[in-house]
């Protein structure tokens, strides 16, 4: 179990409790569940890299207490 920070820039910073296993497409719909977005308008970035929703987090190689940049589209 992981712990997931995820900022917006915009004053709504969200700590999300998930696996390593998770996909990022999870990941999504936790946010959402906390944050009242739709999951499929959350775009997640690390630096310039996009992540794909079919991957899971352990291939993008994210640990326990990662900064994540959260955008809206």
């Amino acid at each position: 179990m992981i712990e997931v920070v995820c900022n917006d820039h915009l004053g709504k910073k969200v700590r999300i409790k998930c696996s390593t296993d998770d996909t990022t497409r999870d990941l999504k719909n936790l946010i959402a569940a906390q944050t009242g977005t739709r999951w499929n308008k959350i775009v997640l970035k690390k630096w310039y890299t996009i992540f794909k929703d079919h991957l899971s987090l352990g291939d993008y190689e994210i640990h326990n207490g990662m900064n994540l940049e959260l955008y809206y589209q």
